[in-house]
């Protein structure tokens, strides 16, 4: 029997989905009933945005699984309706947008960029960085996308500590866990950057405690989440000079309210989540991957623990 694939993302995504979802199933040698309107009771397979029409999933008594189109899970994975295996998206054009937008933002505070950039009023400034050898930069979050990071980083020259809840090993980088590890791995640094997810126990993991912990004058990076972040305690920072700059790609409200203090400090540059967007090409090659991957009894890839809530 065809499998009936529902497509449960915003209705202005669907067209370019349709398309790219439609080449990569034939790609994977599949055959599947892919629209938006399949009878709940029928569905084989949810492809789910958390901004799409599907917020109940009790209805979809046969659906073997819901592929999510985000990276992030938190809005969805306390869901109580939903009891089906539920697999996030790891993506490979994501990844690279990720990696891509964390070096550019990394080199233009290493490099000072902004001093040369916007300051062009006739003074020949003088330049006084250091080399990237002698810049550390912590990476909070070691999964695929920090790990992915973590390594373009090194690449470079940096002296990079990665650090995540459990232990990690990856070559050439410093890897530190748990809450002590945490502590070792913020002293000093001069540059964070945030990729963990949202959970109870990462919510405001920067704090006044843990912002007072990198160097005077270090550069928050934010493009994880942004309840990360405990907004006043980074304002305070800033405002004291104990953090020098921070870019933030993601915020507890988006769009970002514009009387909200962060556009107008002089100290943070806004961007509007843009760092890691999801590429319906490579997206819908995952997504199709985890059909065929179904139907022929295999486990799922990335298949979200629960109990971590990620």
């Amino acid at each position: 029997m065809t499998p009936k694939v529902l497509f449960a993302g915003p209705a202005d995504h669907w067209d370019i989905y349709r398309t790219a979802l439609t080449r990569a199933f034939a790609q994977a040698g599949l055959e599947v009933d892919l629209a938006t309107d399949h009878p709940p009771a029928e569905v084989d397979y949810i492809v789910h945005a958390p901004t799409g029409p599907v917020s109940d999933f009790a209805p979809f008594t046969a659906c073997k699984a819901v592929l999510g189109l985000w990276a992030g899970v938190e809005t969805v994975v306390g869901n109580p309706t939903l009891t089906q295996p539920f697999a996030r998206l790891v993506d490979p054009g994501l990844e690279q947008g990720m990696v891509e937008w964390v070096v550019a933002h990394t080199l233009r505070a290493h490099l000072d960029l902004d001093r040369y950039i916007l300051g062009q009023d006739g003074t020949w400034l003088r330049a006084d960085h250091c080399l990237a050898a002698d810049r550390p930069v912590t990476v909070l979050g070691f999964g695929a996308l920090g790990r992915a990071c973590g390594t373009a980083l090194a690449r470079l020259g940096f002296p990079v500590t990665g650090w995540s809840a459990r232990p990690k090993d990856v070559e050439g980088i410093r890897c530190l866990h748990g809450e002590a590890g945490l502590t070792e791995a913020l002293t000093g640094a001069q540059i964070i950057i945030l990729l963990l997810p949202h959970t109870s126990q990462t919510e405001n993991i920067l704090n006044a405690r843990t912002l007072a912990l990198p160097a005077r004058g270090a550069t928050v990076l934010n493009p994880g989440r942004g309840a990360l972040i405990d907004d006043a305690a980074l304002l305070a920072a800033l405002d004291s000079g104990q953090i020098g700059q921070a870019t933030l790609d993601v915020f507890r409200i988006e769009p970002l309210p514009r009387d909200h203090p962060y556009w107008a400090h002089p100290r943070v540059t806004v961007t509007p989540h843009i760092a890691a967007e999801t590429r319906p090409a490579t997206a819908s090659r995952v997504i199709a991957e985890n059909v065929r991957r179904c139907e022929a009894g295999e486990p799922l890839l990335h298949l979200v623990d629960r109990s971590r809530g990620y």
